[in-house]
């Protein structure tokens, strides 16, 4: 339909649309007056500012904890990085599979493949003298240092495997640590003994069903205490001569993909490729609990931080309440011009949200303040002394901002829905 306003012939689609500005300003107005306005009761300008200063604080602290626990996990991330490839192909059952020259051809040629190591992996009993360690001994051919950061974070000595038959060790610092292994090459290194178990060993005696090796320190890696207190790595031939592995036997394949691919997509089209006789596994799925935990605890702090903000909720619902007691004349006035039921209730529900809006953007803002200036100067440190870092890492996401400011207003437009119903229901009276 169409009017005709002030000679000019206006679509009724516009006039509703203008007619909907007016009216949110209007209420917008109304809400920002009593908000400034001089009380009778002194009390409801302090609840009223107490409330916006509790919503500024929880949203404040939310963004916060959140921002660190980003900056966190991205540290986590980083470092479990340097360890875990981006695809790791499994035995379906038992510790090991059978892998021919071919299928490693093929997995080569793969495109999403840039490319890829075999392990052979076990537990082992490492030996220096009377100092001794259980560790995770992984087995590797010159392809690791391609696949997997662990060479980049070799801090003491050097990182090299050796050979079959001259295997060499690049240990944990942990593991340095436990079983006091010389990697210095100004002083004489003492041999290290590794205790492996033999594959599918028949002999009744246990100690003809383990194979003991020696083999030289070459360096040490420190990347996270997971790591390194548990592995050390060495050359994948000598590995499968002591474990009397078949030629195309191995524990593991890991695998770097190139840039620009997705790893669930492309697990996916390799697990097709390989069969039912493997497992394949994204860089997340190789430590699940890890991320999980991580989650967990994020969404368990932001949960404990919102009870503050449902806190501030009731001190709304108390200033609202008495804001609209001290209005009575107000509304009966508004009533007199023809405001009806709704238009009073969306007035007190924009105080409210005023309220809300004022406390949330204060306490956004200030969060983005304290993080941005501890992006810059490092201002709150880390106690203990890590390696890695002395200061608190935060890292800023749109989102987080994003569910905060919804989270706020939900709890505000909540709050203020009861004094607002009420002020809706009064009776007029105009005296």
């Amino acid at each position: 339909m169409w009017f005709a306003v002030c000679g000019f012939t206006v679509p009724a689609d516009s006039l509703t649309t203008t007619n909907l500005k007016l009216q949110t300003r209007m209420y917008l107005t109304f809400a920002w007056r009593y908000f400034r306005a001089k009380k009778s009761a002194n009390a409801i300008n302090i609840i009223a500012w107490v409330t916006v200063a509790v919503i500024a604080f929880a949203t404040c602290c939310q963004v916060l904890v959140l921002s660190v626990f980003n900056g966190f996990e991205d540290l986590v991330k980083s470092l479990y990085s340097s360890f875990y490839t981006d695809i790791k192909v499994l035995p379906a059952t038992g510790k090991t599979f059978l892998l021919t020259a071919d299928q490693i051809a093929t997995l080569k040629k793969f495109p999403s493949v840039e490319n890829l190591s075999l392990v052979a992996e076990e537990k082992a009993l490492l030996k220096n003298q009377d100092a001794q360690t259980v560790v995770y001994l992984k087995g590797v051919d010159d392809n690791y240092e391609k696949v997997s950061g662990v060479a980049a974070k070799t801090n003491r000595g050097r990182y090299f495997t050796g050979t079959t038959g001259d295997p060499e060790l690049v240990a944990g610092s942990g593991i340095q640590n436990a079983v006091a292994i010389n990697v210095n090459p100004a002083l004489p290194s003492d041999p290290l003994t590794v205790i492996l178990p033999k594959k599918n060993s028949l002999n009744n005696d246990p100690l003809q069903s383990l194979s003991e090796g020696t083999l030289k320190a070459a360096g040490v890696f420190t990347i996270q205490q997971e790591f390194d207190d548990r592995y050390a790595i060495t050359n994948i031939g000598f590995v499968k001569q002591q474990m009397s592995f078949a030629a195309d036997e191995y524990s593991a394949v890991e695998i770097k993909l190139r840039e620009k691919t997705i790893p669930e997509e492309e697990k996916n089209k390799l697990a097709l490729l390989l069969g039912k006789g493997y497992k394949v596994q994204t860089k997340y799925e190789q430590n699940t609990s890890l991320y999980n935990t991580m989650k967990l605890e994020k969404w368990a702090i932001y949960a404990v931080l919102t009870l503050i903000l449902i806190i501030a909720a009731f001190n709304m619902i108390s200033a609202l309440t008495m804001l609209v007691l001290e209005k009575k004349k107000d509304i009966s006035v508004l009533q007199s011009m023809g405001v009806n039921k709704p238009g009073i209730l969306k007035i007190f529900l924009s105080e409210g949200l005023l309220l809300g809006c004022i406390g949330t953007i204060t306490g956004i803002s200030m969060a983005t303040i304290i993080c941005l200036l501890q992006v810059k100067f490092k201002l709150v440190k880390l106690q203990g002394g890590s390696f890695l870092l002395d200061y608190f890492p935060v890292k800023l996401i749109a989102t987080d901002f994003l569910l905060v400011a919804f989270t706020a207003t939900a709890i505000a437009f909540a709050a203020a829905w009861f004094p607002a119903k009420k002020a809706s229901n009064q009776n007029f009276e105009l005296r």
